[in-house]
């Protein structure tokens, strides 16, 4: 049988934490146990700091075998600035190594692009089509229209330029994956010919156990994750008054941190960062996992939902969108609307024994185990790549 090779982009991989990261691992070692030799090309370690990791600096490039894959780390300037221009720099200086990587190696035949960032997957979509390779663009954000959602860019030159690119990449790629339903459609739209999966951003570890509530009266509520504007929890933590009897918990890193411990109190709890099995051990024992964003993002469905319902937390969704749908359709939790301050302020307030019963935490679990498996999406992505 012959060797059959695949090559991922990615702008997120381990050692590096979050849930872009957590996400390609998976699918390259789900690829890898399909028997594919799976080759990693990603910048050098610097999420969510801002800063290369200590041991992979002062390098240009590094070949190094991990869990039986080939991965390439290139050289980036990082930052996690909030300005526009030294973040636009920084993604530029990962495209460029990208581009010296595309001309200067072998590759395989079949590639897998992580999209966005928009000049990351527009370089190795450009490149991959240059050589007249396979690309299967997996896209995880519809930027730039998420950008224009977030505030974060304006209809323009700018914009544009970006627009044309995101169509480039779509209308070059053999096979599109989507994390969801949103994302196929907005694909669709701008190009009905093309080739597209619904890939969910399903979590692949072992199913815990989960115990429900012993009777404690303390309510207690979770959040894990990047600490940025877009998830906006230091701005929910200054507008919401927790009860007596209701703690909120933080654990994570990003731009945000430093006004997150300035608010720190009795009740508002912030444990810093932790490794992703230290965070699995631990927040099983909360009662709610909390999961907001600052404005409904179209495309958008937080592959949170599926990792504390994995863990058997219901969720309080208040991020908008297709999550909020498959929250409610599979009785996962609770949906706040986004952005309403005031409705949130409500339920929590509300918060008792008797109304986490409406969604046991054994329930939740099964109905994403049952609903969303990780091995069934897989197996028929990998049957739908043999034929790309």
């Amino acid at each position: 049988m012959a060797t059959k090779n695949i090559l991922l982009v990615t702008n997120y991989f381990p050692p590096e934490k979050g849930a872009a990261a957590n996400r390609m691992e998976s699918l390259a070692n789900a690829l890898k146990s399909a028997g594919y030799c799976v080759q990693v090309v990603c910048p050098f370690p610097n999420y969510p700091t801002g800063s290369i990791f200590e041991g992979f600096r002062g390098k240009l490039y590094q070949k190094t075998e991990m869990e039986g894959m080939v991965i390439h780390r290139l050289w980036v300037w990082p930052s996690n600035s909030s300005n526009k221009v030294v973040r636009l720099l920084s993604m530029l200086s990962f495209a460029t190594s990208l581009k010296v990587f595309f001309i200067l190696k072998t590759l395989p035949k079949k590639i897998i692009i992580q999209y966005s960032p928009v000049f990351v997957g527009f370089t190795a979509v450009f490149w991959s089509w240059c050589f007249k390779k396979r690309i299967i663009l997996n896209v995880s954000d519809l930027w730039p229209l998420a950008g224009l959602e977030m505030r974060l860019i304006q209809k323009g030159f700018y914009y544009s330029t970006l627009e044309k690119m995101e169509r480039f990449c779509y209308r070059k790629a053999h096979l599109i994956l989507g994390q969801s339903e949103e994302i196929l459609q907005h694909v669709s739209v701008i190009d009905p010919k093309s080739k597209r999966f619904l890939y969910r951003n399903i979590p692949d570890f072992p199913v815990p156990d989960v115990s429900e509530k012993n009777g404690e009266s303390t309510i207690t509520i979770v959040y894990a994750g990047l600490l940025g504007l877009a998830q906006g929890v230091a701005a929910i933590c200054e507008k919401i008054t927790f009860p007596e009897h209701v703690t909120f918990h933080m654990y994570g890193s990003g731009p945000e941190v430093n006004r997150i411990k300035s608010l720190t109190s009795h009740q508002v709890i912030y444990h810093g960062e932790v490794s992703r099995a230290v965070l699995h051990q631990e927040i099983s024992s909360y009662d709610l996992a909390f999961i907001p964003l600052t404005n409904r993002i179209y495309g958008s469905v937080p592959s949170k939902i599926f990792e504390y319902t994995r863990l058997g937390l219901p969720v309080l969704y208040f991020a908008g969108g297709e999550g909020g749908a498959l929250v409610l359709e599979h009785e996962l939790g609770w949906v706040i609307p986004v952005n309403n301050i005031q409705e949130l302020q409500s339920f929590i307030d509300s918060l008792s024994a008797e109304v986490l019963q409406k969604h046991p935490k054994r329930e939740v679990q099964k109905s994403v185990v049952n609903n969303f498996r990780f091995d069934k999406q897989i197996e028929a992505l990998i049957h739908t790549i043999e034929i790309v």
